[in-house]
């Protein structure tokens, strides 16, 4: 059985009486009977104010989640429930996330940035989680099964909490005053019979005469999906006629080598440029073409003869012909054949917390959490690239320039399999998908301890007191299987022992020696040391005047040691740097609750809210927060409310002393045949903290003559400064290389920084290191309505969340401003901005069970692919709905059962051009299609 305080029972009211089994809103949480129990309500922080109080309203607009209603929506993670809410958005990283979501779970409140929301445990700070060095919170690490509700700040909240509270907090609280013993059992699985889950738990609680203390322990197990297991997934799309047709496309980078030749080829350089590639002038001519200037004096090439152009062929299917770009029967490379669609994982968590009352008025608390977790992603195989100079048997031989002052004549060695089409000496671009070794298997083993210890009491005046220790440390161990060692290959070809014209040169059995295992090493490490103190004050004509201060220090340590191999640069990828680093703050807060009027006309309560902190890093300095906001009740129908506060995110230590490593970027260019661009991406020890300016203003409705129904709008404003960012890599590309694939714009700033290149492949390549550059805006609004009633003998609840965009801005290096409102990309990251998301829950329930239809809205969006400037397949998404539906049967006090259906319509995902991942945005849309759950639960 449970032992529930008057907090909780109270809760529990307002989830029964006014509240979707998904949300609910706090300013309209208590239905009549609790409030009729507000004296006996214990004072509580509510997230987003240290100041206890008997109850829940505050200026700043909270959602609360409670175990039932993740248990409604059958979500075996806390992701799962979080990245539902219509406040969550842009990109999120989830178990759809396979290119690089390695495993790990995010929330990303109003699409700012998952970096950009606050996660706290029973309010305090969870340690940065995952894998890499991370400033990020993977929920994995969290226990569904432990969880009693969540709380979710919809503000900025740095004077309260520090860095990192911008778009608002998420405050899970877990289980504390539990008391007998209750097992759970859940599984489910797609109607493709993929996509498997089992979660399996066990909680246990007592209470004594001193105190409680509650232990839990949960097994989660999930399947993969493949792309190639869906039809809407089973290739890569490539559009065609105009964008007036698909067909399956995917990469150039294809089976059996793709060859490009030099258009360059005898042509003498005019010099190098700061990369060492070759640099040409107007009247350089060689076997190809010659280069000129135009009427604009932009440098340009034409071909002496267009109909004897470079090589650009392909050897699928073991011979070289002439490269099929486009359309049927094309050479390009399919790899969503071999990408997971949903990713597999294996988790344990175990989790404790206790109280023991030492002596009157002053008790030790203390909670400790670990977790285990084995993820795995599948990516096609490697593709690789080499450039040589092709010396085929029966030709000339070449000379091999060994270090500029030494060179020697070799003869002809190589297969003549590329014929004609390639002169000997001329230098080849050969670029092949691995097939041979297999799929890159991606892996990770990630070790997640979080320990809290601490007093907290209470004095004669009743003023509490507490003091905490807050220690916490994440390992990860990453592996990368089927890479391959590209220095060593190009050495061999050099010394004429490695034939890349051949085709057997590149079966597996040649391939085993170059074959590697990548093992990166990463941690992030966290030490805080608290005190607050909180209490009223004195008593004011409209009530008490009530503070809380505090002291905090907190230091977060991370580094990643990247495989030897990538370290040196000797893989297909470039050289990656360890990354190693620290940081220290000290901060003090100070919070007032001012009750201003009382019990006046159109004045039943207003009060006001007000906050300061102030903060030293050793990295940037110091600086100061503040946050100020008013209440006004007009009467038991209407409150007014509303927050002005400023909020800032430090520098993590990745950001700070990220090494420099590279990244592929998915871009839209016509000069270049590939859809990603060779990035350099790392930190910069020179980045200044985020800065916001943060309003919300809201009206809470509950009207006298509507019993039970409440109805609250907040809009918010959110403008950041100073975004610590990478530019698009888009824009990046299309600003500084033209069509032609020239160099353009070159005394931009932009251009300058990233030092834009073409490589003779066509792949475009830039640095685009972290800077603060820019910011990012977005306003809308939130509205909820929730009713509950008596019908038929049931009991009814209905509960609607809306969140409306009306802008999302970023601004860049030179001030242009983009609006991402209504707007879907191809990055992972940024994700899409529907402008409509909405929820609506309808729960009905009788003696000994209950029933759940949800139903999710998510507005259409507008694809900001390039491609759309002239004509694209997919230039918008249609609006879409999913349905779920869920039941729960109580068979005694001991047993009962459950059961749903989620996406109950199977409602694909929407394809639009410039797509992140299997034609679609997995982060957004629902890959899976229909799920089936059964849920068994035995407590006593």
């Amino acid at each position: 059985m449970y032992k529930n305080n008057y907090l909780a029972r109270s809760v529990h009211i307002a989830l029964i009486s006014g509240v979707a089994a998904s949300v609910l809103s706090v300013p309209a949480v208590f239905a009549a009977e609790a409030e009729e129990k507000a004296a006996k309500v214990e004072r509580i922080s509510v997230t987003g104010s240290r100041i206890k109080r008997s109850d829940m309203e505050t200026a700043s607009p909270v959602t609360v989640i409670d175990a039932s209603a993740i248990q409604a929506l059958g979500s075996a993670s806390i992701d799962g429930v979080l990245q539902q809410l219509t406040a969550s958005g842009g990109g999120m990283t989830s178990a759809t996330t396979n290119n690089g979501g390695r495993g790990n779970a995010t929330v990303n409140l109003r699409g700012l940035g998952e970096e950009r929301t606050l996660v706290l445990v029973n309010g305090r700070r969870m340690i940065p989680s995952g894998t890499g060095a991370t400033s990020t919170v993977d929920l994995n690490t969290i226990p569904v099964s432990m969880v009693e509700r969540i709380e979710v700040l919809k503000d900025g909240a740095s004077a309260t909490y520090g860095s990192d509270a911008i778009a608002g907090v998420v405050n899970i609280i877990l289980k504390r005053d539990f008391e007998g013993f209750q097992f759970n059992a859940q599984t489910g699985m797609t109607e493709h019979g993929d996509g498997d889950e089992t979660i399996i738990d066990a909680t246990i609680g007592n209470s004594f005469d001193k105190g409680n203390l509650v232990m839990n322990i949960q097994y989660t197990k999930r399947g993969e999906t493949g792309q190639a297991d869906r039809g809407f997934s089973s290739c890569p799309y490539g559009e065609a006629d105009g964008g007036t047709s698909l067909y399956c496309g995917g990469s150039a980078t294809s089976l059996g080598g793709h060859i490009r030749g030099d258009k360059n080829f005898q042509i003498n350089k005019s010099g190098v440029d700061k990369f060492g590639k070759p640099t040409y002038q107007a009247g350089d001519a060689g076997f190809y073409g010659y280069y000129y200037d135009d009427t604009d004096g932009n440098l340009q090439y034409a071909y002496n003869d267009d109909s004897a152009t470079p090589a650009n062929l392909s050897g699928r299917g073991g011979t070289y012909h002439n490269y099929i770009d486009s359309g049927e029967g094309n050479d390009r490379f399919n790899y969503n054949e071999y990408s997971y669609l949903y990713t597999p994982l294996e988790r344990i968590n175990l989790t404790t917390s206790g109280t023991y009352e030492l002596f009157d008025s002053v008790t030790f608390f203390a909670e400790a959490m670990y977790s285990k977790r084995w993820t795995n992603q599948q990516m096609a195989p490697e593709p690789v690239g080499v450039e040589f100079a092709y010396n085929p048997i029966g030709g000339n031989g070449i000379d091999i320039d060994i270090d500029g002052t030494n060179s020697y004549h070799q003869a002809g060695w190589m297969s003549a399999d590329f014929g004609d089409l390639v002169q000997t000496g001329e230098m080849v671009d050969y670029s092949r998908r691995l097939l041979e070794s297999g799929t890159r298997n991606f892996s990770q083993s990630v070790d997640t301890i979080r320990i809290v210890a601490g007093l907290e009491g209470e004095f004669d005046n009743g003023w509490t007191w507490d003091f905490a220790l807050n220690k916490g440390r994440n390992d990860a161990t990453s592996t990368t299987e089927n890479l391959h060692n590209m220095t060593a290959i190009t050495n061999d070809i050099i010394s004429g022992s490695f034939d890349p014209v051949k085709q057997t040169s590149w079966s597996g059995a040649n391939l085993a020696e170059y074959n590697y295992t990548a093992v990166e090493k990463t941690y992030t490490e966290m030490d805080i040391y608290s005190a607050n103190l909180s209490g009223d004050i004195m008593e004011l004509p409209a009530g008490e005047l009530a503070f809380a201060t505090g002291v905090s220090h907190r230091k977060e340590s991370a580094g990643k040691t990247p495989d030897p191999i990538t370290a040196q640069g000797l893989g297909s990828d470039d050289r990656e740097e360890a990354t190693s680093g620290s940081y220290t703050v000290k901060a003090a807060y100070v919070e007032l609750a001012v009750p201003l009027l009382s019990d006046l006309p159109l004045a039943e309560q207003v009060d006001l809210s007000a906050a300061i902190r102030y903060f030293d890093y050793n990295t940037f300095g110091d600086d100061n927060t503040w946050k100020l906001g008013l209440t006004w009740k007009v009467n038991d129908s209407i409150m007014l409310r509303g927050v002005r506060s400023t909020a800032f995110r430090a520098p993590s230590v990745d950001e700070l002393y990220g090494g420099a490593g590279n990244s592929y970027s998915f871009i839209s260019h016509a000069a270049s045949s590939f859809s990603q661009a060779q990035v350099t991406v790392g930190g910069s020890a020179d980045l200044k903290p985020e800065e916001a300016n943060i309003t919300t203003l809201g009206v809470v409705l509950q009207p006298s003559f509507l019993e039970n129904f409440s109805a609250t709008v907040d809009y918010f404003d959110i403008d950041i400064t100073n975004a610590i960012t990478e530019l698009d890599a888009d824009y990046i590309a299309n600003l500084c290389v033209s069509d032609s694939g020239q160099l353009q714009n070159t005394n931009d700033v932009v251009c300058q920084d990233a030092g834009v290149r073409v490589g003779t492949d066509t792949r475009i390549i830039f640095d685009n290191r972290l800077r603060n550059v820019g910011g990012e805006s977005t306003t809308g609004f939130d509205i909820n309505m929730a009713y509950t009633f008596e019908g038929l003998g049931l009991d009814w609840r209905i509960n609607s969340d809306t969140t409306i965009i009306t802008s999302y801005e970023t601004t860049d290096q030179n001030g242009t401003v983009t609006d991402y409102a209504g707007k879907i990309t191809s990055s992972s990251d940024i994700g899409g901005y529907a402008k409509y998301k909405s929820n609506l829950d309808l729960r009905t329930a009788g003696d000994d069970w209950s029933a759940t239809y949800q139903i999710r809205y998510i507005d259409g969006m507008e694809s900001m692919s390039g491609a759309c400037d002239t004509g694209c397949y997919g230039a918008e998404t249609d609006a879409v709905f999913y349905h779920n539906l869920s039941g729960t049967y109580i068979l005694n006090e001991t047993v009962s059962f459950g059961a749903g259906v989620n996406n109950l319509f199977d409602q694909e995902p929407e394809y639009y051009t410039g797509y992140n991942s299997a034609n679609t945005s997995p982060g957004i849309y629902d890959v899976l299609g229909r799920y089936y759950y059964l849920r068994g639960t035995v407590r006593f």
